[in-house]
């Protein structure tokens, strides 16, 4: 692929200031992406995995053959597992109403967004998944949750695993917690459980390099939609304590007197932790910030939705995950100025970036190749600390407290370590130890990474046009100026 792109940010001209380079870049990327999605029509394709030497092949892996395998399975749904390709499968179902942050998209709008998650599951994961972009609209045009539980619920014989994506609140809640509970394969939520997982890994290498602890800090979520909801959840049941967590929405506090919450059951995740988390009511960001050593932001796009001030009342050493793309609520050098000793967010082109794509290949590939029911809370705080040891491992900093997407042993080693804890839980078709699991997934993600070298160097994956890149490049600057 083109060698430009991988230095992007020295190719911008030197009297752009970081404004200038920052809106330039997510720019680039976007007229980028629409050109490449047409030069390729697409991300993903299907290829079988087994040789046809000849015709007669045909006959044992269609008609007449294939009749054992639908008798064997008839007779035992789980051996389904084995004798198809179910046990490495995921689909990624969306019905399109919160697409990154452009919103309802329409129902074929997230299929970019759907197909990238598959992408980053083979590539990182050695996955296959399909991308499913529905219709959850009634007649009037209102988006059903029912239509999303009844859609997952009848395909999931032909699934691994269900990934949920993009889908708007409230119906998210409902339809996460219904499918887990309903469903015999796993349904994971990664806006949700993936944002956690990943948040929960690097506020505790965070919180290991100021030597503090969860049970014992306050912490801030500013924000409590899907993401923030979980993220309270895995901390409670890692340890933190419900009485330390201050949630905010746009009109303020989350508490047990929040009339919105208690009189729409729609809500129930929020009213949940209005009756655990703050039980002195307090209302005003001043209050919740003062003291503060966490603040955990995943709410509106800033740079200034959480102020200086906010920050400069934290207690020392404080840690401030502003995540909101594509512009974080407070911006690095703004939090860090006004006290923060770590910084995270969720992008790449700042340290510490919060990424959902460290997590949920690996998760769900040792869900898969342990035939799990479920990934269960405790298997997600499993991840975290998984994700946590492994960057440990390598040496945290205050600039570095998550691994990246590039350390390629962290997914075999996370699905390893989740893998286990399903084997633990009772929940495995096909139980295996943990060195099993990790051999198996470390081979799948390599076997990956080589069918892809080796389509680019024949041929079969067009090299992307370098001369493009340019044009782009030279198309963005000028707009810029």
């Amino acid at each position: 692929m083109s060698k430009m792109i991988d230095i992007i940010d020295d190719l911008f001209p030197h009297d752009f200031n970081e404004g200038q380079k920052a809106k330039a870049k997510t720019l680039f990327f976007k007229k980028l992406s629409l050109f490449a999605h047409e030069f390729y029509r697409g991300k993903m394709i299907t290829l079988p995995k087994v040789p046809i030497e000849s015709l007669n092949w045909f006959n044992a892996w269609y008609t007449p053959g294939v009749s054992a395998i639908s008798t064997a399975i008839r007779d035992n749904n789980d051996r389904s597992f084995q004798l198809s390709n179910r046990s490495n499968t995921v689909a990624v179902v969306s019905d399109s109403t919160r697409v990154l942050g452009d919103g309802d998209c329409t129902p074929p709008g997230g299929l970019g967004v759907m197909e990238g998650k598959a992408l980053i599951m083979k590539y990182l994961g050695g996955i296959d998944a399909s991308a499913l972009c529905i219709d959850s609209r009634d007649e009037n045009g209102e988006h059903q949750a029912q239509k999303i539980i009844d859609f997952v619920k009848m395909v999931q014989p032909s699934f691994g695993a269900v990934n949920l994506e993009d889908i708007s609140q409230p119906n998210c809640f409902r339809v996460l917690d219904v499918l887990r509970e309903e469903c015999d394969i796993p349904v994971w939520h990664d806006d949700a459980q993936g944002t956690a997982c990943v948040t929960l890994a690097g506020v505790l290498n965070a919180l290991k390099i100021v030597g503090k602890r969860l049970e014992d800090v306050k912490i801030v979520l500013y924000g409590s939609g899907a993401a923030n909801c979980s993220i309270a959840r895995l901390m409670i049941e890692d340890g933190a304590k419900p009485e330390n967590i201050i949630l905010f929405d746009s009109k303020g506090a989350l508490h047990r007197n929040r009339e919105r919450y208690a009189t729409d059951p729609r809500y129930y995740p929020q009213w949940k932790l209005c009756q655990t988390t703050n039980p002195q009511c307090i209302d005003t960001e001043e209050e919740a910030f003062k003291d503060a050593d966490v603040l955990v932001a995943l709410s509106k796009p800033g740079p200034d939705t959480i102020k200086p001030e906010w920050v400069s009342l934290m207690a020392e050493k404080a840690i401030v995950f502003a995540c909101a793309n594509p512009v974080p609520e407070i911006y690095p050098h703004a939090a860090k100025a006004a006290g923060a000793h770590i910084v995270a967010t969720g992008r790449g082109d700042f340290p510490n970036q919060v990424n959902n794509s460290v997590c949920f290949p690996s998760i769900l590939k040792g869900t898969l190749l342990v035939s799990s029911r479920k990934i269960t809370d405790e298997m997600a705080v499993c991840a975290a600390h998984a994700i946590a040891d492994f960057a440990e491992r390598q040496g945290i900093t205050a600039e570095r407290i998550m691994p990246t997407m590039m350390d390629s042993d962290l997914f075999p080693t996370v699905a390893a370590a989740v893998g286990e804890c399903a084997v633990k839980a009772g929940l495995a078709r096909h139980p295996l130890d943990r060195t099993t699991i990790y051999n198996l997934a470390k081979h799948d993600i390599d076997e990956t990474h080589r069918v892809m070298e080796l389509l680019i160097n024949q041929g079969f994956i067009e090299r992307f046009p370098e001369a493009e890149v340019k044009r782009i490049l030279e198309d963005v600057v000028t707009m810029i100026r």
